[in-house]
């Protein structure tokens, strides 16, 4: 499944994607490192995170959809802090107008840290990768 024509990320589409990779490619953004998002005017969304209880409210609602799951993939659960990710970036009037939008958990998703800065950056390096698993001799090429 690909993104809409309209490049709008949407929960009922990401959640028709079975792997946590596909997930990530889906909401990557590729921006730079160094690249703003509100730049000096970042208290505004700050604020918005701290002190609304429309946010607070719809925030939990969303990490309890998502089973505290990293991107909402079981099998990725987050242990410590969780970031409740706009799966499209929203922009100061949005903000300012508490414009539904910021409250819709349809464009909202449960992340990582680590995830959510790869997801701005588009860096699937900065994800955490499950460890590989052993098999007797999987070192040792001459016993295959």
């Amino acid at each position: 499944m690909m993104k809409t024509t309209t490049s709008i990320r949407t929960y009922s589409e990401l959640i028709g994607l079975p792997t946590f990779e596909e997930r990530f490619r889906y909401l990557k953004l590729s921006g730079r490192v160094g690249e703003e998002t509100f730049g000096r005017d970042r208290y505004i969304n700050q604020l918005l995170y701290q002190r609304n209880r429309d946010w607070k409210h719809i925030r939990n609602e969303v990490i309890i959809r998502d089973n505290g799951c990293d991107l909402g993939c079981e099998g990725h659960e987050i242990h410590g802090l969780i970031i409740v990710h706009h799966m499209n970036p929203i922009t100061i009037e949005d903000v300012l107008n508490l414009d539904p939008k910021v409250f819709d958990p349809e464009f909202l998703i449960s992340t990582m840290h680590r995830t959510h800065n790869a997801i701005h950056y588009g860096n699937a390096d900065l994800l955490i990768t499950a460890p590989i698993e052993r098999r007797k001799n999987d070192t040792c090429p001459w016993r295959h």
